[in-house]
């Protein structure tokens, strides 16, 4: 299995060779903790086998957020916390989508418009929650920021689980259907309308085609069945970064294939490009530095916890705790590779000095 930094190592200087003094200080970083992610460079433990005295060395990950050996480690302890937030109600997923007209600006101003995306689609679906025809109260909504198709392509959208009801200014309880939460062509106009009025507000409304004003967004929303089930199917979406390594097939005489299932047809499908083309786009999916990918809305922003508590309290459900776990997961016992036995941790190695990215 070929992986992301045995591509780093072998084409990475010629990339940042041409394009280095260009790229953002996040591609840098990354770049650099994916080549140092489970090396010496990080530091790490030694383990002996008391038996037949073989040692084994088990070096620290980077954990950076792009790191495709990091990524999905923090899933499940991402989706144990969030146990607090469950409501025993149906859920949607609502899925915002950026046009192809606004990307070009995207990428080039990835903070800027990734705010923008995520505070216009958060308030175009709250708007329309709020009205009696469709909920008529506050709803919870977690959104997570997605940037690529599995093809590596650049296509920002933001995923929300939404709760199938909210509370209304009096405090109650006011349920959605159980399969249709707002019109989706109405969440599409507001959003367009939301979108187009914070953009007005930068300087970079002049570089955008004003053609894409008068075309419909793309707004998808389905039910998704309860809670527990809603945030299971959104947690590796808050972890999941462009490719994993076992999806790069080969790296041979500069080109790198990879495979991916096309969304259309279902089917296992092979891609074939150049090193450097792969690089850039692996690199345009690295977010920004303190961008914050997931965020909370309505009645699960931090601020509204307590409204949160009233809902469930409506609906029937003892507000359990959460049993907060340590950022790093207990160390299995290592066994030797030779007898069988558990090894024993007899050294820890600090990590190198570190280049500055």
């Amino acid at each position: 299995m070929v992986e992301m930094a045995e591509i780093f190592r072998e084409h990475g200087p010629e990339y940042l060779a041409k394009y280095g003094e260009r790229m953002p200080r996040s591609h840098h970083r990354a770049m650099r903790d994916i080549l140092e992610c489970r090396t010496p460079a990080l530091g790490g433990q030694v383990y002996v086998c008391e038996k037949c005295d073989e040692r084994r060395y088990s070096y620290h990950s980077c954990k950076n957020r792009h790191c495709p050996k990091c990524g999905n480690d923090q899933a499940a302890q991402w989706l144990e916390e969030q146990k607090e937030m469950l409501l025993p109600v149906v859920h949607f997923l609502v899925t915002f989508t950026l046009p192809e007209e606004l990307r070009k600006v995207a990428r080039a101003n990835q903070k800027m418009i990734y705010n923008i995306l995520f505070r216009a689609s958060a308030e175009a679906l709250q708007k329309l929650a709020a009205d009696e025809r469709f909920i008529g109260g506050r709803p919870g909504m977690v959104g997570v920021l997605h940037t690529w198709t599995r093809a590596l392509i650049y296509h920002p959208h933001v995923h929300y689980i939404v709760t199938g009801g909210g509370l209304n200014d009096e405090g109650e309880w006011k349920s959605s259907r159980e399969d249709f939460l707002v019109s989706v062509r109405a969440l599409s106009v507001i959003f367009r309308a939301k979108f187009r009025d914070l953009l007005n507000k930068t300087e970079l409304f002049d570089q955008v085609d004003r053609q894409v004003w008068n075309k419909e967004w793309v707004v998808h929303c389905e039910a998704v069945g309860t809670g527990e089930a809603a945030f299971k199917y959104l947690a590796p979406y808050v972890f999941r970064v462009a490719i994993s390594n076992r999806r790069i097939m080969k790296l041979e005489e500069g080109q790198v294939t990879f495979k991916y299932k096309d969304s259309a047809t279902d089917q296992e499908r092979f891609c074939m490009v150049t090193a450097e083309e792969f690089i850039r786009r692996f690199l345009q999916h690295v977010l920004p530095d303190r961008l914050v990918k997931v965020r909370y809305y309505g009645l699960l922003s931090p601020g509204n916890r307590h409204l949160l508590g009233r809902a469930r309290q409506l609906l029937n459900r003892k507000r359990s705790g959460l049993r907060r776990k340590s950022n790093d997961p207990p160390r299995e016992a290592l066994q030797c590779p030779t007898c069988g036995s558990e090894m024993t941790l007899v050294a820890t190695f600090k990590a190198r000095g570190r280049q500055p990215p």
